[in-house]
């Protein structure tokens, strides 16, 4: 008998039982007496037997399977907080679908589309803001959404991450206490509303409360690569400032050779303070001070949360905010 083709009827007519014995077994229901559920077992081992997702899913009305949406899947922010998903998934049984949008609008909601057309039972959602089209679906869908390391400017959708307007504030206050008052601001688009509404809050935060007058000048948005990083070097190196808080690790490091490279010395001429505390920051020489985000616990937290509106569990608190911190390492003296 061919693999591929083992139905539960095989199985139930191979060990003498009924479809619904089997499914029992199956399902790990205790109602079975151990002999009878010994002998489905060994049928089920001897025909190799795999239970078919799908169609249990259209029996249950639930697929145990949750659609992950990452704007970058190579981008170490986001993978880590993937893999604090795909754990807690495992736990609870679920299937991780990760589909990968590439922080494109458009493809946001291809990729949403064909996760609800799977019937997954819910949507962990990473990216740097919700643009007004995806809100707009995510209302419009009854499959519970969980962004995981995200912002939603307007509440509207359940959310773990950190206070990035306190961190970023705490980072450029860290700067200033070292005495600079010429401070850069590096971010990805200022679009996205983690930048805009978030970061940039923070930074203009800080620099108020030292009384020190905000500079348009020293604002930078650029995509949130290496090479991004390593030209806009250029550009600051004509600038008056003497320190930047940037808002990705890999942008950071850009930046960080880049200066290295025009004779610049960190920390010495310049400190740095990155955002996120990817394993970049400790790869670079001199290594970068950063805030410690806890990626891995974000993603955990968010696959717990899903689960509990998966199953219709009250959530007491449906914005979790965890805690944050701010690693000294050699970018800043």
């Amino acid at each position: 008998m061919e693999k591929e083709n083992v139905t539960i009827y095989d199985v139930a007519r191979e060990a003498g039982v009924s479809m619904a014995t089997v499914s029992r077994v199956v399902n790990g229901n205790s109602n079975v007496k151990q002999a009878t559920k010994d002998k489905v077992l060994a049928v089920i081992d001897r025909l190799d037997y795999r239970p078919n997702a799908v169609a249990r899913g259209l029996a249950s009305k639930k697929t145990t399977t949750v659609g992950v949406i990452i704007p970058d899947v190579t981008d170490m922010f986001f993978s880590e907080l993937a893999r604090g998903v795909d754990d807690v998934a495992s736990m609870y049984h679920y299937n991780i679908i990760l589909a990968n949008s590439d922080d494109s609008g458009t493809k946001e909601l291809q990729v949403l589309e064909n996760l609800l057309a799977k019937q997954v039972d819910g949507i962990i959602y990473m990216g740097n803001g919700l643009r007004d089209k995806l809100r707009e679906q995510f209302s419009h869908t009854n499959v519970p959404i969980v962004l995981a390391g995200g912002v939603d400017e307007k509440n509207q959708t359940p959310t773990v991450n950190i206070d990035y307007t306190a961190a970023t504030k705490d980072a450029v206050a860290k700067l200033i206490s070292n005495g600079h008052k010429k401070i850069a601001f590096i971010s990805g688009s200022l679009e996205q509303a983690i930048n805009k509404e978030y970061r940039l809050k923070g930074y203009k935060e800080a620099l108020a409360e030292a009384d020190i007058a905000f500079d348009e000048t020293l604002i930078f948005a650029t995509n949130y690569t290496y090479n991004a990083g390593f030209e806009l070097a250029n550009e600051l190196y004509g600038t008056s400032a003497t320190a930047a808080f940037v808002g990705a690790d890999e942008l950071a490091a850009g930046v960080l050779n880049g200066l290295t490279d025009r004779g610049v010395s960190v920390p010495n001429d310049f400190e740095i303070i990155t955002a996120i505390n990817t394993k970049l920051t400790q790869i670079t020489r001199p290594q970068l001070t950063t805030i410690s985000i806890p990626m891995y616990d974000m993603g955990a937290v968010a696959m717990r949360m899903l689960t509990k509106l998966m199953g219709k569990e009250n959530i007491e608190n449906g914005r979790l905010s965890l805690p944050y911190g701010i690693i000294s390492r050699q970018t800043t003296r």
